[in-house]
C-alpha cells in the first residue's frame, strides 16, 4: 500500500532538552549500548546519531561482490535493540545490535547490511545444556505487536503482557554472552496458528552460570572476571561460538507501512521551544520510534487537557528521519477512540499493516454490471461445458457469504467416478488491487460470482475421472456453466460422512433443488469422502507433511459483537475432503501452466526448514528422549504421528512438539518460474510435490486471479498476460508482501478477541502443558485455548523457588507458602512436560492478561472437559 510523501519544511531535530536520549522501551533513542552515540554538540553544528546510507551505486556494486548482504529486517518488540536479517547460507541469523546500527530502517523493511570486524562479532551459546533453558514456547498473541526477533508464515498446507522479566540470580547484567536470534523473545513471539513457538532463552544478554561441575544454577555466583573472560576476544573462541554482526547502510525498500497506534503525550520540558511546537507520539509497538507530531495536528485542547486523551488511540505516519535526530517526524492522522475497544485496536492493526480497508472507488464500481439481476449472456452458452443438470453443491463454513468453489462426483463404469472442483470465474477483467477487505467488491464477490444454489453461474472447472483408490485416469480443464444444487456446510457434510446408511432429516439439511433428492447428495458426499481418504492416505504415503495447530473460534453477542465465548476449532473429515480437491486441482493447474509456459508460471514453493533451527530441534528431542526422525517431510509426519498415544497427556505432548516442529519452518513463497533457475528450488516441502500453486480462492487471493489468467491463456480462452519473467516476480513478491500482512493482521485479531474475552468473562482456568523451564518462570501451551503465556515465580504465593539442572533436564522447584500456618509448605516441581492447572486473569493495563499457576491440591481442579465456557451464544467469528 502506498502512502503520499507529505513531507514537512521542519528543520533537523536532535535529542529535546527534557527527553533522554536513552529512551524506555517505547522508543528509539539510544540503547544502553549505544551511548557512546548519544547527541553532542560540537562546535554549535549537531553530530550525527546515524550513518549516511551508501549511494545506489556503491550498494549495487557491494552486493554484487558479495561484500554486502540484503535480506529483510526482524525487530524483536521486547528488547527493541535486538534485530537480525537472516543469513543467505540459510544458518545463523545476521546480528544487528542497537538502534544506531539499524539506521532508521523499521521491522519488515528489505535492507542492505554490512559485517562489522570479526572482533566485533556477538559471542553466541550454541550448546542448549551450558545456557540452563531448555524447551519451547509459542508465546501469547494479546500484545499489540507479537512478531518477535523474526516472522514465520506456516504454509495453510502444512497446518492450518507480563511483569518486566528479572535477571538471573547472581549474574551480573553485562552483554556477555547471547545465543542464536531465532530463539529470542519467547515471550512475544506469535505465531502458527495464532501463535508460534520457539526455543525459550529468549536470548537474554547474560553472563551464563556455571558450577565446576558443569551444571548451572541459579544461585551461583558469577564474578566479573569471570563473566568479561568469556567475551574479551571473540577471535579466541570456535567459529561456531561467533554470531556474524552487522550494521544496515541502506534501505532497499521501506515494507514497513510507517503507520502506528499509540498516545499523545506532552513533552517533559515546558520551557523548550520544542514543547511549544510538537508533542510526542508513543508507539504501542516498541519497534516504532517516538514520534514528534506538530501541535497542530493534535486536538485543540490538548495541551490544556492533556489527561483527558491519555487512553485515547492515534494513528500517526512517519514522513521522515534525520540523520541527527533520535526521534522520527510524523503526522498525526486520526483519532481512532478509547484503547481497548474492538472497533479502534481493529482500525489501528488494519492500519499499521498497510491493510486499506475504505470504499471502493466508483472506478472499479463502474465496472460491475449495474441492472440486477445480472443474468449470463446468450453467447456464454456455445463457449461453454453446460453441467446445469449435474449434482453439483457447495461445503463451505456455516456463516460463509462467499460461496467460491463447488463440487461433483459422478459414478461411472467399472466403479470409476468422474469428480468435477468448479471455481467461480471473474469474468470481468480486473486490473491489480491492492490488498483490501474484502479484496473485491462485495456485490462481485458474495452476488454475481458466489455460487449460490438453483443460480446458474460461470465458473472455471477441473474435472477428473478416477478409480475407487484415488488414481487419477485423466482430467480436463475448462470454462462450465453451473447451477449448484445446495448449500451444505462443514457440519451438514460431517452429518452425512457419520451416518452412512441413515437418511438425514430434511428438516436437518439446507433446502435442496427439486431436480435432485438428499439421498442423492449424501451418496456424492460419501463418494467424495471415499476418494479424499484415498487421496489423503496417498500424499501421506508419498511423504508429505502436516502440522496440525490448535486455532481458537469465538462466539459473538449479537448486539455488542463483544467475544462471549471461544473454543478450538474442530478440524474434521468434512474438512479433509474439500482441501483434498483443493490440493488436487493447485497442483494439476500448476502443472498445466508451467508445462504450457515454462518461464512464465506463477508457482507457490516452500523451502525445506532452517538447518540451524532444526538442528537445535533435534538436539532438544534426543535431550528429552523423543525419538523423532527430522530427515524429511514424511519422515517428521511419521514420528509425530506413531510417537504419541491417544490419553490425554500424550496427545498433549504431541501438540506441544508439534508447535517446536513448525519453528524451523520457513515460509511458503509465490514466485515466477522464469526467474529461478534450479528447479529443485521450485519444490513445496510440506506437500512433498515439484510443483504447486495457489488456484482455489481469486477471491481472496490475487495470486489466484494471475492463475486463473495463465490458465486461461494455456486453454485457448485469453491472451497471456504481458508480464515478463522480472514483472511477474514483482507480482509474486506482492502478493508474499500482503499475504503475510494479512496473517499477522488475522493472527492479532484473534489475540484482540481473546484478550477481550479474558477481560470481560475471565478469570478463565484450564490445564496446561509445560514448554520450558527459566531460572525464574516457566512457558506454558494452556491447552483450552490454544495459547502460550509464561509464569512468572514472583507471581505466585511462594516460600521460595529453586533452579537446577537434572541430567540435561532444567528443573524448577515451587515451594509453595502454606495457606494456613499449621500446614507444611507444598513443594511442586515443574519440568518440560509437566502438565499445569493455570488462571488466566486480566490485567490493570488495556488489553493484557496474564497466566497463574493454581496451588497444588485446590479444590475444584479443572478436567480438559469439564470447565464451562462463558455463555456462547451468537454467531462464529
Amino acid at each position: 500500500m502506498s502512502h503520499p510523501d507529505c513531507r514537512l519544511n521542519l528543520r533537523p531535530l536532535g535529542t529535546p532538552r527534557g527527553v533522554s536520549s536513552v529512551v524506555g522501551p517505547h522508543g528509539v533513542g539510544a540503547s544502553p549500548g549505544d551511548k557512546k552515540s548519544k547527541n553532542k554538540s560540537i562546535r554549535g553544528k549537531k553530530k550525527s546519531i546515524f550513518e549516511t546510507y551508501m549511494s545506489k551505486e556503491d550498494i549495487s556494486e557491494g552486493l554484487k561482490r558479495g561484500t554486502l548482504i540484503q535480506g529483510i529486517l526482524r525487530i524483536n518488540p521486547k528488547k527493541f535493540h535486538e534485530a537480525f536479517i537472516p543469513s543467505p547460507d540459510g544458518d545463523r541469523d545476521i546480528f544487528i545490535d542497537g538502534v544506531v546500527a539499524r539506521n532508521r530502517a523499521l521491522n519488515g523493511d528489505l535492507v542492505v547490511v554490512k559485517l562489522l570486524p570479526e572482533e566485533q562479532w556477538k559471542v553466541t551459546r550454541m550448546n542448549l545444556e551450558t545456557v540452563g533453558i531448555l524447551g519451547v514456547i509459542k508465546p501469547e498473541s494479546n500484545d499489540k505487536e507479537t512478531e518477535g526477533a523474526y516472522e514465520l508464515d506456516l504454509p495453510e498446507e502444512l497446518c492450518g503482557s507480563h511483569p518486566p522479566q528479572q535477571s538471573v540470580k547472581g549474574c551480573n547484567d553485562s552483554p556477555d554472552v547471547i545465543i542464536e536470534a531465532q530463539f529470542d523473545d519467547s515471550d512475544s513471539e506469535d505465531g502458527h496458528g495464532n501463535t508460534q513457538n520457539v526455543l525459550v532463552d529468549s536470548v537474554k544478554k547474560l553472563s551464563v552460570c556455571v558450577h565446576d561441575k558443569g551444571k548451572e544454577d541459579s544461585d551461583t555466583p558469577v564474578t566479573k572476571d569471570e563473566s568479561t573472560s568469556m567475551s574479551q576476544d571473540p577471535r579466541a573462541l570456535p567459529e561456531k561460538s561467533l554470531q556474524r554482526s552487522a550494521k544496515v547502510v541502506y534501505i532497499l525498500e521501506k515494507k514497513h507501512s510507517r503507520a502506528a497506534t499509540g498516545f499523545l503525550k506532552l513533552l517533559a520540558d515546558k520551557n523548550s521551544e520544542l514543547f511549544r511546537k510538537y508533542a510526542l507520539f508513543s508507539p504501542s509497538d516498541h519497534r516504532v520510534p517516538r514520534i514528534y507530531v506538530p501541535l497542530k495536528d493534535c486536538p485543540q485542547d490538548f495541551v490544556t487537557r492533556p489527561k483527558d486523551y491519555a487512553n485515547t488511540l492515534f494513528i500517526c505516519r512517519i514522513v521522515d528521519w534525520k540523520e541527527d535526530s533520535n526521534f522520527a517526524l510524523g503526522q498525526l492522522a486520526k483519532s481512532l477512540g478509547q484503547a481497548g475497544e474492538i472497533e479502534p485496536e481493529t482500525e489501528g492493526i488494519l492500519t499499521e499493516y498497510g491493510v486499506d480497508f475504505s470504499d471502493f472507488s466508483s472506478e472499479v464500481l463502474d465496472c460491475l454490471p449495474q441492472g440486477l439481476p445480472w443474468t449470463i449472456p446468450p453467447e456464454e452458452f456455445s463457449k461453454r461445458r453446460d453441467l446445469r443438470k449435474d449434482c453439483i453443491f457447495t461445503i463451505d463454513p456455516s456463516t460463509a457469504r462467499d460461496l467460491d468453489d463447488a463440487l461433483s462426483c459422478k459414478p461411472l463404469a467399472d466403479g470409476r467416478m468422474e469428480i468435477s472442483f468448479f471455481l467461480k470465474i471473474l469474468f470481468i477483467h480486473l486490473t491489480e488491487i491492492e490488498t483490501v477487505v474484502p479484496m473485491l467488491p462485495r456485490l462481485l464477490c458474495e452476488e454475481l460470482c458466489s455460487l449460490h444454489p438453483m443460480t446458474d453461474k460461470l465458473t472455471f472447472s477441473v474435472i477428473w475421472t478416477l478409480t475407487p483408490e484415488g488414481k487419477i485416469l485423466c482430467e480436463w480443464f475448462g470454462r462450465t456453466i453451473i447451477r449448484s444444487c445446495t448449500k451444505l456446510s462443514y457440519e451438514h457434510a460431517q452429518s452425512m460422512i457419520e451416518s452412512p446408511t441413515e437418511k438425514i432429516p430434511e428438516k436437518e439439511l439446507p433446502p435442496i433443488s427439486p431436480e435432485h433428492t438428499s439421498e442423492e447428495v449424501h451418496r456424492a458426499v460419501l463418494n467424495l469422502h471415499g476418494i479424499a481418504k484415498e487421496l489423503r492416505k496417498q500424499r501421506f504415503v508419498d511423504g508429505a507433511l502436516r502440522l496440525d495447530q490448535l486455532k481458537l473460534a469465538f462466539t459473538l453477542d449479537h448486539e455488542t459483537g463483544l467475544p462471549q465465548g471461544c473454543h478450538i476449532y474442530e478440524y474434521r473429515d468434512s474438512n479433509k475432503l474439500v482441501e483434498e480437491f483443493m490440493l488436487l486441482a493447485n497442483m494439476a493447474v500448476a502443472h498445466k501452466t508451467h508445462r504450457t509456459f515454462p518461464e512464465r508460471a506463477l508457482l507457490r514453493r516452500h523451502p525445506p526448514p532452517q538447518t540451524k533451527m532444526l538442528n537445535d530441534l533435534v538436539e532438544f528431542c534426543e535431550q528429552m528422549g523423543l525419538p523423532m526422525d527430522f530427515s524429511s517431510a514424511g519422515a517428521l509426519n511419521k514420528s509425530l504421528t506413531e510417537t504419541f498415544g491417544d490419553d490425554k497427556y500424550s496427545l498433549a505432548r504431541k501438540e506441544v512438539l508439534t508447535n517446536m516442529c513448525s519453528r524451523p519452518m520457513q515460509m511458503a513463497l509465490y514466485f515466477c518460474s522464469g526467474v529461478l533457475q534450479d528447479q529443485t528450488q521450485f519444490r513445496h516441502y510440506a506437500l512433498n510435490v515439484p510443483l504447486y500453486t495457489h488456484f482455489t480462492s481469486p477471491i481472496r487471493r490475487f495470486a489466484d486471479v494471475l492463475v486463473h489468467r495463465f490458465l486461461a491463456a494455456a486453454l485457448g480462452y485469453g491472451e497471456l498476460p504481458d508480464l515478463e519473467p522480472e514483472a511477474l516476480q514483482k507480482q509474486a513478491d506482492h502478493c508474499n508482501d500482503r499475504r503475510m500482512a494479512s496473517k499477522r493482521v488475522q493472527e492479532l485479531s484473534t489475540g484482540l478477541f481473546f484478550a477481550i474475552l479474558v477481560k470481560e468473562s475471565g478469570p478463565l482456568e484450564s490445564e496446561a502443558m509445560v514448554l520450558g523451564v527459566l531460572n525464574q518462570a516457566f512457558d506454558v501451551l494452556v491447552l483450552r485455548y490454544g495459547v502460550q503465556k509464561r509464569v512468572y515465580c514472583n507471581a505466585l504465593p511462594l516460600r521460595s523457588h529453586h533452579f537446577q539442572k537434572v541430567g540435561k533436564k532444567p528443573e524448577l522447584t515451587l515451594i509453595w507458602e502454606p495457606e494456613d500456618t499449621e500446614q507444611e509448605p507444598v513443594q511442586q516441581v515443574v519440568t518440560i512436560f509437566s502438565l499445569v492447572e493455570v488462571v488466566l486473569q486480566a490485567e490493570t493495563a488495556a488489553l493484557k492478561y496474564s497466566a497463574v499457576l493454581k496451588r497444588p491440591g485446590t479444590d475444584g481442579l479443572l478436567g480438559l472437559q469439564d470447565k464451562e465456557e462463558p455463555d456462547a451464544g451468537g454467531p462464529e467469528a
